[in-house]
Parts: structure tokens; C-alpha cells; sequence
């Protein structure tokens, strides 16, 4: 199987993350987006959607979305604390997961998609019609990030990881945001500190670099 991977974009980063802690190597193939190479001939006819990341299986089907790849491979081995070993902690992974996504993650996307030029008619990542910006929802994805740092900020006190006792995919994912914010230029305040240890926690682990 070959994956189909971006160095600095936050979506394939989640899933080197994952893949670094469960100690899973596969081959990777780098898509270079800066160039668009994601909307090139040669990869839209492995993934007409024309976004990264992308896992091609032995028989040539391509698994898109990182949740879903990181899905397949905890399928294929033993369950582990990254997406619950019970099942309140697999509800409580998968809630605040699904949380980061919708106010954390869409908070940056929004921002960075409407507001910066490079993204003029592309406010939605992949092969799309032309996409007009929206400053609206630039306006919405900072009131999204504010309000969804300082709950997370405030559930993080007095706890070490997000969902659970032990790191998780909901920690994967809220890293990512949290470092993906920067190119929105939106920033954890100095005064979040719970949120400001737990990152800081987080990117202590060897798999942040991965």
C-alpha cells in the first residue's frame, strides 16, 4: 500500500501522527501543494476529490479522509488507547473528535480559506468549481476558535489528556489544530494555561514530528 501524503498540510499530518505511535511505517508519495500538484492530471485519477491524504490498498483502492485511514489500520490490529479500549472511552474519543473538527478545526479553516489571497476562489479544499471567499465566515471562524479554546482551556484543568486518561486520537487531532491555527494567525492566549501545558505535552512526544 502506498500513502499519498503532504509535508506541512494538517489533514496527511494526522496521520503520521497516528501511524508514528502505533510504530506503523508505510511507504509514502509526496504530493507537493504548493505546486497543485493535488489537482494534477496523475492524482485526481487516484482521488478525483483532489485533496490529501490518500492510502492506496494492495488492490488499488484509495481510502480518503485521515480518520478513516487511521480507522482502517486500528481495524487491522489490536484496539489501543488511541481510539478506546471500552466502550464509554471509544464514545469519548469519538465525541471529542468530532468536537475539535467542528468548532476547533472549521474555526481555522474558515479564517484561513476567506481571508488570504492564495485562496481567492478556492474556499473549499479539492477539485471544485470556483469557490468565492466568504469574509462572513472569516468572522465566524474566529468567533468558533476564541470560543473553543477557552472550553477546551477549561476542561483541561486538572487532567492530563483530552478524552481520556491516556493520549488519544482526539489529542492527534486537537494538536493539529492547534498548530494548523498559526497559518490563520490565530494563537492560544496566554492566559489558557491548561491548554498551553497539555500542547505543550503533546508536542514533547516523539510522534509530533512525525
Amino acid at each position: 500500500m502506498k500513502l499519498f501524503d503532504a509535508d506541512w498540510a494538517p489533514s496527511p499530518r494526522r496521520v503520521r501522527i497516528y501511524l508514528a505511535e502505533k510504530q506503523i511505517t508505510v511507504d509514502r508519495e509526496r504530493i507537493d501543494l504548493r505546486r497543485d500538484e493535488q489537482l494534477g492530471e496523475a492524482y485526481l485519477k487516484l482521488n478525483p476529490r483532489g485533496v490529501v491524504p490518500a492510502l492506496q490498498l494492495d488492490d488499488g483502492e484509495i481510502l480518503c479522509e485521515s480518520a478513516a485511514i487511521c480507522r482502517y489500520f486500528e481495524a487491522l490490529g489490536a484496539l489501543s488507547a488511541l481510539f478506546g479500549e471500552t466502550a464509554l472511552d471509544v464514545a469519548r474519543i469519538e465525541g471529542w473528535t468530532r468536537r475539535i473538527e467542528a468548532e476547533g478545526y472549521a474555526g481555522v479553516v474558515y479564517v484561513l480559506r476567506n481571508q488570504r489571497e492564495a485562496f481567492r476562489d478556492r474556499g473549499v479544499a479539492g477539485k471544485w468549481p470556483a469557490i468565492p471567499q466568504i469574509p462572513e465566515l472569516a468572522e465566524r471562524g474566529h468567533i468558533l476558535w476564541d470560543t473553543f479554546v477557552r472550553a477546551l482551556d477549561a476542561h483541561l484543568a486538572g487532567r492530563s489528556w483530552i478524552a481520556t486518561d491516556s493520549y488519544s486520537f482526539a489529542d492527534i487531532t486537537a494538536l493539529v489544530t492547534v498548530d494548523f491555527a498559526k497559518a490563520a494567525k490565530l494563537a492560544v492566549p496566554d492566559g489558557a494555561a491548561h491548554l498551553r501545558r497539555w500542547h505543550a505535552a503533546a508536542s514533547a512526544r516523539p510522534s509530533a514530528t512525525a
